[in-house]
């Protein structure tokens, strides 16, 4: 009999299920991977905005992490939303040893606009999480937020402000370009040698985006777990994501920007 193997997401709860803990898990199992779960934060949202957010105590996320990772074969760590100074060092602390692949989507701000990440919590993130990072997955304005300067709008600030974040610790970075203008999107993905790839695709006419970056990194993640390196995980998770977006509108979630499509190979 084969077993799947197990990946981890540490990250907060989406009510509305398509963003957070909630795509991640998705994301894991539609690529043939279990998925083990550690929340650090439980939001109440929906497809229209994040309306309250209930942060756990940093102690029980310890515990959850200790519970999962003394138990299960954990082959990869996926992190998105931390959201808080105690919750980041809790994580720093109890990630400091694991030997397997850390995926880190450094989640600030929701899809509508809330702070998913508190302002005094930039600096631990930077200081305890991008250096355990062994691909770190920022859009254009967390690039911006996490090295002080103004969001990328050509392929060669992208390109310079990856080669800043690989210096606070991260092993590769991927630069996510969906929040630039133009018709097409694309993404780099950058090491201390250069671009090792770059994954472009037409921008697709939908709102249904909700869950892009937790999706895109779960799924990383997850295909790391199976045993895929950096740049192959990157290619077939870049692919997996535009096939969802392009089945996003099938669902028909909620009247705002509802979520992509992570079981679209399966049913819809």
């Amino acid at each position: 009999m084969t077993y799947p193997p197990i990946a981890l997401t540490v990250a907060g709860s989406d009510s509305g299920g398509g963003a957070g803990i909630q795509a991640d898990l998705k994301a894991m199992s539609a690529n043939g991977v279990y998925g083990a779960s550690v929340i650090t934060a439980v939001t109440a949202q929906n497809t229209i905005a994040v309306t309250a957010v209930h942060e756990v105590p940093a102690h029980l996320v310890a515990e959850q992490l200790a519970a999962v990772l003394s138990d299960l074969d954990v082959r990869a760590i996926k992190l998105g939303m931390l959201f808080s100074v105690p919750i980041i060092s809790a994580v720093a602390t109890a990630l400091h040893t694991f030997d397997g692949p850390i995926v880190v989507d450094p989640v600030m701000i929701a899809k509508s606009g809330d702070a998913l990440l508190k302002e005094d919590a930039v600096a631990a993130m930077v200081r305890d999480i991008l250096p355990l990072a062994t691909l770190l997955t920022p859009n254009l304005p967390e690039a911006a937020q996490l090295t002080g300067t103004p969001q990328a709008e050509t392929p060669e600030a992208m390109s310079a402000q990856a080669a800043a974040l690989l210096a606070l610790g991260p092993e590769a970075v991927l630069m996510k370009g969906g929040h630039a203008d133009g018709q097409t999107c694309t993404d780099l993905l950058v090491d201390g040698t250069g671009i090792l790839a770059t994954h472009s695709a037409p921008r697709q006419a939908t709102k249904n985006t909700h869950g892009t970056g937790c999706t895109y990194s779960a799924t990383i993640a997850a295909l790391m777990a199976r045993g895929q390196g950096v740049e192959a995980a990157v290619a077939s998770a870049h692919g997996y994501l535009q096939a969802a977006i392009q089945a996003a509108d099938d669902l028909r979630i909620g009247a705002g920007h509802g979520p992509v499509h992570h079981f679209h190979g399966l049913w819809g």
